[in-house]
C-alpha cells in the first residue's frame, strides 16, 4: 500500500516509516521539508495521490493555547479534505491519553478538536492515544523548572518508549480501521514526580523533584489519574530503567 506519514521525518514518524517501508508499503515521509504543509495545503494533493492511508503524527511547532488550537484546527481540515479528495481509505491519527479528561489543558484541547474533525470526516479511521514518552522527560522537567527546583502536580503516569509507539502506529496503518480509540501506555505507573527524579538522576542532574498541589501539566491539574489509560489499554513491554540504560 501506498501509506503518507505527515510528520514523517520526526520522532515517531521517521520510525513508522521505516517500519513500514521494511514491511514492504510504499511508505512517504511527508512534511514542510518535503514540500508538503498541511497548513498551506502545499503539497498535499500530489503527495496524497494513490494512497490507501494516510497518518498523521504531525506536532505544532507551538505549545501556546492559541497557536496549538489553531495548528491542529487548520492543518487537520486541510489534510481530512485532501485525503477525501484522493480516496483515501483509512485515517490513522496520534493523540494523548486523557486529551478529553483535561479540557483546562490547551494542547489537550486542541488534541479533542483533530479527532472530533477525523471523527466526522466520513474517511475510515483509527485515532491512537499514547501516554508521555520517555523521550520527553527532560523536556517536562525543564517546563516545570522553578528556581532551580521542579514543582510537579501530583498525578500518575504510566510513560512509553516513543519505538513502542511508533510501532503500534505502524501496525495501525497496516490494518483496517479501527473505526474508534485504542490506548498504549508503557509496563510501568509512577507518579510523576518519581519518573522525572529517576530521569534526572540518570543523567546527573541536581534539581529537586517536588510534588506540589497547585502545579499544572499544560495548563490543566491532572489529578491522580487524569494521564492514565483506562482498562483494555495496549500495554508496551519497554521499561523505563531499561529505556535509560540503552540510550
Amino acid at each position: 500500500m501506498k501509506i503518507v506519514v505527515i510528520g514523517g521525518t520526526g520522532l515517531i514518524g521517521s520510525q513508522v516509516v521505516r517500519t513500514l517501508a521494511g514491511q514492504g508499503h510504499e511508505a512517504v515521509a511527508a512534511s514542510p521539508r518535503s514540500g508538503v504543509n498541511t497548513i498551506t495545503g502545499e503539497g498535499l494533493k500530489e503527495v496524497l495521490q494513490g494512497a490507501q492511508v494516510v497518518v498523521d503524527v504531525s506536532n505544532s511547532p507551538s505549545f501556546a493555547d492559541d497557536d496549538v488550537l489553531a495548528f491542529f484546527r487548520t492543518a487537520t481540515g486541510n489534510l481530512v479534505e485532501a485525503a477525501k479528495a484522493a480516496g483515501v481509505r483509512h485515517y490513522v491519527a496520534l493523540s494523548v491519553v486523557g486529551s478529553d479528561r483535561l479540557p483546562e489543558a490547551g494542547y489537550l484541547r486542541a488534541k479533542v478538536v483533530q479527532e472530533d474533525l477525523v471523527e466526522q470526516s466520513g474517511i475510515p479511521f483509527s485515532l491512537v492515544r499514547a501516554t508521555q514518552f520517555f523521550e520527553f522527560v527532560g523536556g517536562i522537567a525543564d517546563s516545570a523548572t522553578q528556581g532551580g527546583t521542579v514543582r510537579l502536580p501530583p498525578a500518575g503516569v504510566q510513560p512509553i518508549a516513543a519505538a513502542d509507539v511508533a510501532a503500534v502506529v505502524a501496525r495501525t496503518a497496516a490494518g483496517e480501521p479501527l473505526g474508534g480509540m485504542a490506548e498504549i501506555a508503557g509496563p510501568e505507573v509512577f507518579g510523576m514526580d518519581e519518573w522525572v527524579r529517576a530521569g534526572l538522576a540518570f543523567r546527573g542532574d541536581p534539581r529537586a523533584v517536588v510534588t506540589d498541589d497547585e502545579a499544572r501539566y499544560f495548563g490543566a491539574k491532572p489529578g491522580k489519574d487524569g494521564l492514565l489509560p483506562g482498562p483494555g489499554a495496549r500495554v508496551a513491554e519497554t521499561r523505563f530503567e531499561d529505556w535509560l540504560r540503552a540510550g
